[in-house]
């Protein structure tokens, strides 16, 4: 890894282990007919502790059934994988990976698709996805967010290695992340409104390519820390079951993330992920069920 200055937040870790290597898959021989199978590499820094990060697994699992998809029919190739629902059945390790992609329906407006995560012979994660067209026009409606900020302010939280988000969440060092102070009273050993904000955006390189900056937006609607830790609640918050959409592809720039709640219970938390790109617009959205980390 190299570190170059910018001009706004300082140190920027480049790395040869980008976004778009987390996308790069590689088709291997199906095990079973008319199943698509992908072989693929999740490198270390996209994980959350020793565990490969959740969102980075649906957003890898969304690019094999967008690739098998698109295989099966030529026509299907403005297909986009508008909803992702996802299960966890066991915590996968970064290294080699494999995905299982079937087929469920091909349809004029609707596709239908499930895909394995499997690693050592073990299906760790199911998700079922469902591919549509993207919105490209200007929306009906849309509730502003002017209150956050386009880019960081000065004050914000930074995930690079060495500091104490970073050292946590190793996904900073495959793209830069702000934790907005003001709102994670948390890390002034406070409590406040379980909510949180964040930005981030993709390494030099990830925005590029029109699919890898779709899938970077699905992977950060998994990116808040969980909202219970504003109620002093920290540790393992393991996800029960994850649901994320993707809008529409997003414009070059820092991507807002707002992590809000209905009800943290004594058990149980939903946690809701909205994303927005730098012109505002909704590109991702994810809600999940999480468990309440214990005291």
């Amino acid at each position: 890894m190299t570190t170059e200055l910018t001009a706004d937040f300082g140190p920027a870790a480049t790395t040869d282990a980008p976004f778009s290597r987390v996308c790069a898959l590689e088709e291997a021989p199906p095990t079973t007919p008319g199943t698509g199978r992908y072989l693929g590499i999740i490198d270390d820094i996209w994980t959350i502790g020793p565990k490969v990060h959740g969102g980075t697994m649906v957003a890898a699992s969304a690019a094999a059934a967008t690739n098998w998809l698109r295989a099966s029919d030529p026509a299907l190739v403005g297909m986009a994988p508008i909803a992702a629902s996802s299960d966890f059945l066991g915590a996968p390790n970064p290294g080699e990976v494999e995905y299982e992609v079937r087929v469920r329906k091909i349809g004029r407006q609707i596709c239908l698709a499930d895909t394995d995560l499997v690693q050592d012979g073990r299906v760790l994660v199911r998700t079922a996805l469902t591919f549509s067209r993207l919105d490209d026009g200007d929306p009906i409606y849309a509730p502003e967010h002017s209150d956050m900020p386009e880019q960081p302010p000065a004050d914000a939280v930074g995930y690079e290695p060495g500091s104490t988000m970073g050292d946590i969440v190793h996904v900073g060092r495959g793209a830069e992340i702000y934790l907005d102070r003001e709102w994670a009273r948390f890390l002034e050993g406070a409590k406040g409104e379980p909510r949180l904000r964040m930005w981030m955006r993709p390494r030099p390189g990830d925005e590029q390519d029109p699919d890898v900056a779709m899938y970077f937006a699905m992977m950060s609607a998994d990116m808040s820390p969980p909202v219970p830790m504003n109620l002093g609640h920290f540790g393992w918050a393991p996800t029960v079951q994850m649901t994320t959409y993707l809008r529409r592809r997003p414009a070059p720039g820092w991507l807002r993330i707002i992590a809000t709640t209905h009800e943290v219970g004594g058990r149980m938390f939903d946690e809701d992920q909205l994303v927005l790109d730098s012109t505002g617009a909704v590109v991702a959205q994810s809600r999940q069920l999480a468990l309440v980390p214990q005291r």
